[in-house]
């Protein structure tokens, strides 16, 4: 299920994992209406009852929100957070214990339920950055379910260091990444952009995913991308991947 944004339910099994949940209008509330929500809240946090681990690759408030996870931790007890160590002291301060908080060590498995696993790759957001130990301040996630693979790429811009790990995981069966380009204006206002549609299509085939699913495109007007414009350069440049929105499972 699609939260939004890059926020995504995904059950494998028994095991339910939710990524990056923005589940509140936290960035309209600190930045104005001009960034209130296109994509409506599913769920409200204080349901989400369901969480065995949430994933959350970076800092930024779309990503690693207050407002969603401090009541979601308290309503799914069980759930763990793997994350970067950036955002462990934030959850911390959400008074999350710091034995429900994994920080992974970047191309190492870990293991999640049976037949599921997950590995840490850096993302370059713009560039990547690393902490005073060495660890990527922004992350994706590799899934393995029963061998099938799932990339989560987070927000990150095509860079050789982000392509090297992934196809060090692969193969990969569907690529989930984002295509809210980086450009003048945004920069200009701020925004820090991802990957451009064309890029996230190049990315994907250079990975050699069998799927594409475009994610950052629908949660606000400044930074959105039109779903015609996705499908009609899918059109014209006929890639081998299928594109996919808002698959749920692997």
């Amino acid at each position: 299920m699609s939260l939004g944004q890059v926020g995504y339910r995904f059950t494998f099994g028994r095991q339910v994992i939710y990524v990056d949940p923005y589940l509140s209008d936290s960035v309209a509330q600190i930045d104005g209406p001009a960034f209130e929500r296109l994509f409506p809240v599913l769920i409200s946090p204080e349901k989400v009852t369901d969480a065995n681990w949430v994933l959350i690759t970076h800092e930024h408030i779309d990503h690693c929100d207050p407002l969603t996870l401090g009541p979601l931790a308290k309503a799914s007890p069980q759930a763990r957070f793997i994350c970067p160590s950036g955002v462990k002291a934030k959850l911390q301060g959400l008074n999350i214990s710091e034995k429900r908080i994994v920080t992974p060590v970047e191309g190492e498995w870990n293991e999640m339920g049976i037949s599921l696993k997950v590995a840490a790759v850096p993302a370059a957001h713009p560039d990547i950055n690393r902490d005073e130990l060495g660890y990527p301040r922004c992350l994706g996630f590799v899934i393995d379910y029963e061998g099938r693979r799932l990339y989560h790429a987070g927000d990150t811009s095509p860079h050789e260091e982000v392509l090297r790990a992934v196809k060090g995981l692969g193969p990969i069966d569907i690529a989930f990444l984002p295509v809210n380009e980086r450009n003048f204006f945004r920069d200009r206002m701020g925004i820090i952009g991802n990957m451009s549609v064309r890029e996230a299509f190049l990315v994907a085939q250079e990975i050699g995913a069998k799927s594409l699913v475009p994610m950052h495109w629908d949660m606000f007007n400044l930074n959105s991308v039109a779903r015609e414009e996705i499908e009609l350069l899918y059109r014209l440049l006929a890639p081998q991947f299928s594109l996919e929105f808002y698959p749920s499972q692997l």
